[in-house]
């Protein structure tokens, strides 16, 4: 029994060796860049500042780093996650709970290589698989615009993050299966314009975070921005490489700058997460930059349309019965053919400021979930200079069921060649946070 026991511990204790040398290994190879100087910077150009600021605007960075009604980028957001909360930092200059002892140095390392103040690994909620691309002149104008910020004591509330994902060992692992650390350069055959709408939109715009979708370990699915849910929000991300999506390959440049200055366009307009990140984040950019992103995105390859899987036709009780509750709760706005309403009276008489829903790619799109959303949730488009008083789309959730939703979707996709949806689809993608 005593041999038989000795053999066990032995095992194990080889057994655990081994397994602390791959652990060390792992943690080795994701070693710690080199330490960050101790002076913080004290003068900045002007030039530089104002760049800084417009980067912060380009990357929306007060959508995650503001609470709802507490002071700008001084944190305390709950952002939730599908491997827990994760709660966003204090960017302020605050010295105790902010940015204030950090050095230029500090901040590059966090943008560039996902490590903070005290080198350890950031969790991959904060982008920095894509503000590894921003230049390390850019970063210390970023850093430069924040540390003109009012200073702001607000401590920092640690993760609540499920076991494992938020230990140093995961985040290790995580970080040599998914990231590599890249500063942007710019393609030479390409023109300025193109580079710099390119550099916006993968750097720090990150559009990719939600338009490339999640794997199951929270990495990028597909950097080509091939679409994908948001995890938890339940809003689908449209693809920027499929005509039946977002492609804005066949529309004119003016159209495109209009989307993300004014949310409303000729032929789409912003809403769910898209109308927050036009309301806080591109309106604000210069024309030049809303151009050279519009250059870019229009420039991006549109894959062939796959064709869709043959669907069994919709009961005819559910179409009629989609079509009843469509004329009772939808006609009014968006008209008996889903055409679209226009403004009847007033200065502003005869512009379509109810989309149509006839051939709306919102409609036909797959996953339908943005649809459902806007039906159960409703929501209003982003208030811009341009799109003041943008008209909201009540919630249906509490009037109908979700199998009469299930059926105005159906009528709707069904008179556009699309499958039909049920009501457990719908139970599916009402769900999920819009905070």
């Amino acid at each position: 029994m005593n041999a038989n026991l000795g053999r066990v511990l032995r095992a194990a204790l080889a057994m655990a060796v081994s397994g602390a040398a791959v652990v060390g290994g792992l943690l080795a190879l994701d070693r710690v860049p080199d330490g960050a100087s101790a002076v913080p910077t004290t003068a900045a150009d002007p030039a530089a500042i104002e760049r800084g600021r417009v980067l912060a605007l380009a990357g929306n960075c007060a959508g995650c780093h503001s609470a709802r009604g507490g002071a700008p980028y001084a944190g305390g957001r709950a952002i939730a996650t599908p491997f827990g909360t994760v709660f966003a930092g204090n960017l302020t200059p605050d010295p105790g709970t902010g940015l204030g002892a950090w050095t230029a140095d500090h901040f590059w390392r966090a943008l560039h290589h996902g490590r903070g103040f005290d080198g350890r690994r950031l969790v991959p909620a904060f982008p920095y698989t894509e503000t590894t691309r921003i230049t390390r002149a850019d970063s210390d104008a970023l850093y430069a615009w924040l540390r003109t910020l009012p200073a702001v004591a607000q401590p920092n509330r640690p993760h609540e993050l499920r076991w494992p994902y938020g230990t140093p060992l995961a985040l290790a692992a995580w970080r040599l299966l998914f990231f590599t650390p890249g500063e942007w350069q710019d393609e030479a055959r390409r023109g300025a314009e193109w580079n710099r709408g390119a550099y916006l939109v993968n750097g720090a715009g990150h559009c990719v975070a939600c338009h490339g979708g999640r794997n199951a370990l929270g990495a990028t699915a597909d950097a080509g921005f091939g679409g994908g849910l948001i995890p938890t929000r339940n809003w689908y991300a449209p693809a920027f490489t499929r005509a039946a999506e977002a492609s804005v390959a066949d529309w004119p440049l003016d159209e495109i700058v209009a989307l993300l200055r004014d949310g409303v366009a000729p032929r789409g307009r912003a809403i769910g997460p898209m109308a927050e990140v036009v309301m806080r984040s591109t309106q604000h950019l210069p024309a030049a930059d809303l151009r050279a992103m519009a250059v870019y995105l229009k420039s991006l390859p549109v894959e062939a349309a796959a064709p869709l899987p043959a669907a069994e036709p919709p009961d005819a009780a559910r179409v009629e019965a989609g079509a009843r509750l469509f004329e009772t709760h939808c006609a009014g706005c968006h008209g008996a053919q889903g055409e679209g309403g226009v403004l009847r009276d007033g200065p502003e008489r005869g512009r379509l400021v109810m989309p149509a829903l006839a051939g709306n790619r919102t409609v036909t799109m797959n996953p339908p979930a943005n649809l459902v959303r806007a039906i159960t949730l409703g929501g209003f488009g982003a208030v811009t200079g341009g799109n003041a008083r943008p008209f909201g789309m009540p919630p249906f959730a509490h009037v109908l069921t979700d199998a009469q939703i299930a059926d105005i979707v159906t009528w709707l996709r069904r008179r556009e060649g699309a499958a039909a949806v049920s009501a457990f689809d719908v139970a599916r993608w009402r769900g999920g946070s819009d905070d």
